[in-house]
């Protein structure tokens, strides 16, 4: 690979921006990321940012699909097509979730998602997978089709496990089983989450000494102090929501695509969890870059019925089915409609997953020797340009 230099942009980095700011690679790798101190080497190729932002790519722990495709769907095809998607809005590293499905679907999506990883993708790189659902509480499956949900049993996740490429974990914590597969997880070295769950304080205690350390989409499809009420009567119980806010360990992502949740919502999170223990994911599917329409959530051939009307799902009984929206609109709209600064914006999309998931050591921030996963967003935050590893992506 050649020299690559990005020039005349405002750096993002993790604890603040860099006007007029430099960041150089060279084979794949960041070389000086600060003030522009000197004139780019002769053999580099410039990458002129036009006076707008030179960022990291985008880290999305959380998503389903987009431009048609869904993972669950299984094939190489529908995988390529989702992460050159989701590159195009400036995610450069992804964990391809799963929905509920039979065993079969998941273990076609996890293989599909490994021969894409090793051969490539032309897009965002795989990290690993997220494996999302089956495991959900019964009462909380939300979108997701409810005849593929299930309880965890160990000869089904060991597959899984096995096949090396799960490096997020969510089960519901009050299910029978939760417990040995969040100790499968800590095993495999996973992040391990509590999701689709009406868990109470006490279950969310238990979870915690089993490894859990996180909680998916905070406020959407989890338990309430209301909810635990209906479960275990009087006296009322915490729930899920409280315990992540007292529980310094934990951290939580919120869907900031302005349906899910409402501003001050995306503040108090903000506040309570801070940039390093709140995640901003885009929780996006198949509906992603195409016009409104109903379309399948999960597998193409039995995956639940959405309506997409083009700024969110709809599942058929009203309820919000996932988003249809990239990573850039997620941070454009928190850094909109929230008091965090534009590095701890951009921290949440980025630096903070690739904490969570332990790989924070070789991309998530503009630092030497990192790849050179990088974004060139103009003064709106539109994302115009997506290198990963030092390689532009085809918009």
């Amino acid at each position: 690979m050649s020299s690559l230099v990005f020039v005349n942009g405002t750096v993002v980095l993790p604890d603040r921006t860099v006007p007029e700011g430099m960041v150089a690679c060279r084979d794949g790798a960041i070389t000086l990321a600060g003030p522009a101190r000197r004139r780019p080497p002769p053999d580099a190729t410039v990458i002129d940012a036009k006076g707008g932002y030179i960022a990291p790519g985008f880290v999305d722990i959380h998503v389903h699909g987009g431009d048609g495709a869904d993972f669950m769907d299984g094939t190489d095809d529908a995988v390529r097509t989702a992460c050159r998607a989701h590159a195009r809005h400036g995610t450069t590293t992804i964990f391809p979730t799963t929905t509920t499905g039979s065993c079969e679907q998941i273990m076609a999506m996890l293989e599909s998602c490994r021969r894409v990883q090793a051969a490539g993708s032309a897009g965002a790189t795989i990290a690993g997978t997220h494996l999302y659902g089956p495991y959900f509480a019964e009462d909380k499956v939300g979108c997701h089709s409810a005849a593929g949900r299930r309880s965890p049993a160990t000869r089904e996740f060991a597959r899984y496990f096995a096949t090396g490429m799960v490096r997020v974990a969510t089960c519901a914590a009050e299910l029978p089983g939760a417990e040995a597969f969040y100790r499968a997880a800590r095993r495999r070295r996973c992040l391990i989450t509590c999701g689709h769950s009406n868990a109470s304080w006490s279950e969310m205690e238990r979870a915690f000494r089993a490894g859990v350390r996180h909680v998916d989409h905070f406020w959407c499809a989890m338990s309430s102090v209301p909810s635990i009420r209906q479960r275990f009567n009087v006296p009322m119980q915490a729930s899920m929501a409280e315990f992540v806010l007292a529980q310094p360990e934990m951290s939580t992502e919120v869907i900031a695509d302005g349906s899910h949740l409402a501003p001050e919502l995306l503040e108090f999170a903000f506040r309570m969890k801070g940039p390093a223990r709140l995640l901003l994911v885009s929780d996006c599917n198949r509906g992603l870059d195409l016009p409104p329409g109903n379309y399948r959530f999960g597998p193409a051939g039995d995956g639940s019925w959405f309506r997409s009307d083009g700024v969110v799902g709809w599942a058929p009984n009203g309820s919000l089915a996932s988003s249809i929206m990239g990573m850039d609109h997620m941070v454009r709209h928190m850094s909109k409609h929230t008091s965090a600064t534009l590095p701890e914006v951009f921290r949440m999309a980025t630096l903070t997953p690739a904490e969570c998931t332990g790989i924070a050591g070789t991309t998530g921030s503009l630092e030497k020797g990192k790849r050179a996963d990088i974004i060139v967003l103009n003064g709106r935050l539109d994302v115009k340009r997506t290198f990963v590893n030092g390689v532009e992506v085809n918009r």
